[in-house]
């Protein structure tokens, strides 16, 4: 395990730790706004440290961590829990998450209406 002192960069951490599948994916969410790192949004270059707080936002639900090591090398499972601090909320059981509006096949685009309708149930 490679582990080091000073810092690391946000989207190789996050990326090394098993937040997210790819680095790319990393650096794209951390692009994208998605990436909090002390309650501020971060560039993919950032610098962490130990005891940073780092949450990850993804697909309506957010990942709460603790930095505990720094570590810049994709580890296994069980060495990368040892390297954070997971303090996110449980995720919502499958059957209460709602599904955004799906059509029938063949149905067409939406009107104006249902437009406004849809949007309205995703909350935007």
């Amino acid at each position: 395990m490679a582990e080091h002192e000073g810092s690391v960069r946000v989207d190789s951490w996050i990326w090394s730790v098993r937040l997210t599948r790819t680095r790319a994916l990393a650096a794209a969410a951390c692009r994208a706004g998605h990436v909090r790192v002390n309650g501020e949004r971060v560039k993919p270059a950032q610098a962490l440290r130990p005891g940073d707080e780092v949450r990850v936002r993804e697909e309506g639900y957010e990942r709460v961590v603790v930095v505990q090591k720094l570590i810049r090398k994709r580890v296994g499972a069980t060495v990368a829990a040892d390297c954070l601090v997971d303090n996110s909320p449980p995720r919502p059981p499958r059957e209460l998450v709602a599904t955004a509006g799906e059509r029938d096949r063949g149905a067409g685009r939406p009107t104006k209406r249902e437009r406004r309708d849809l949007d309205q149930l995703r909350g935007h």
